[in-house]
């Protein structure tokens, strides 16, 4: 049996610390603020992203160099026998693409997954790869296995503000303006591909019911549903709102009393672009590791 190296990236959410415990490697996403060089979960705490962006500092993202990858996959593959490289949604960075280019080289020793997650779904196939490669899968199979299971997820996520999404010209002034006047919290979905819009709440209180509305009908019409197996796994992510996610997880733990639901803040390469005070809802259908 191969003995395999699970590599991420901290748009997962998964931590240099959590990496260790659980035995994966996790490259930190690069950032620039006012044009000064910072790494993620290494040089730039949470803390210290959101200080930054309160103060209205210039944040622009960008990927892992192709030499921080190829010297990670190098150095893995003294010791293991083939990688499982599992990066962010291709449809929201081009870190994937790049991987899969870089991944050419190396003969077939390196499968990168080009699975459409990204934040808690993107941390749940890695949780799925480590015990796909405990149970022997080759990094070639687990590779195929989650990308055939690349659009059993969804996320929802409820704004705070437009600010944010009007800096980074996402939208328009005119409607940042329109939509702040109106006091709207805009719940986006993030569904394969592309982070889209989704619906519009006057409160907090009805964004929280569109987002739980929409993962109820996708766990019952698209993931078939929760039994005494299981069935999904359930997330909750945050901008900086850790309390209303805490306070979110109870009023989804009683609509689901049977199933783990796991708290974690959103990547900081989505935060930057929709800022803090966001709340999100995540939903995976759950692999069947004895069928897969």
């Amino acid at each position: 049996m191969s003995k395999i190296a699970i590599v991420t990236d901290s748009n997962s959410g998964i931590s240099q610390k959590e990496a260790k415990e659980r035995g994966v490697y996790v490259l930190p996403m690069p950032f620039f603020i006012n044009d000064e060089l910072f790494y993620e979960d290494i040089s730039l705490t949470v803390p210290e992203f959101y200080e930054r962006l309160k103060e209205g500092a210039n944040i622009s993202t960008s990927q892992p160099t192709p030499d921080s990858v190829t010297s990670l996959w190098n150095d893995l593959l003294q010791e293991y026998d083939e990688i499982v490289h599992i990066p962010m949604s291709s449809g929201l960075s081009s870190s994937c693409a790049s991987a899969l280019i870089l991944a050419e080289d190396y003969g077939g020793k390196v499968s990168v997954v080009n699975n459409q997650r990204i934040s808690v779904t993107q941390r749940q196939s890695v949780l799925d790869a480590i015990e796909l490669a405990k149970r022997g899968k080759s990094a070639a199979q687990i590779r195929q296995i989650l990308e055939e299971d690349k659009f059993n997820s969804s996320i929802y996520i409820m704004l705070d503000t437009l600010y944010y999404l009007k800096k980074g010209g996402r939208i328009t002034p005119a409607a940042a303006a329109l939509g702040t006047l109106l006091r709207l919290k805009p719940v986006l979905q993030i569904q394969g591909e592309k982070l889209d819009a989704f619906a519009k709440a006057r409160t907090t209180g009805q964004g929280k019911t569109i987002m739980m509305n929409a993962i109820h009908s996708d766990i019952e019409n698209r993931f078939g549903g929760i039994t005494d197996q299981g069935g999904v796994w359930l997330e909750i992510a945050h901008t900086q709102n850790e309390e209303a996610a805490k306070a979110l997880k109870e009023e989804l733990q009683a609509l689901y009393p049977t199933t783990d639901i796991h708290i974690d803040p959103l990547s900081l390469s989505v935060a930057c672009h929709i800022g803090p005070g966001s709340l999100a809802i995540a939903c995976c259908k759950q692999l069947r590791y004895d069928e897969a």
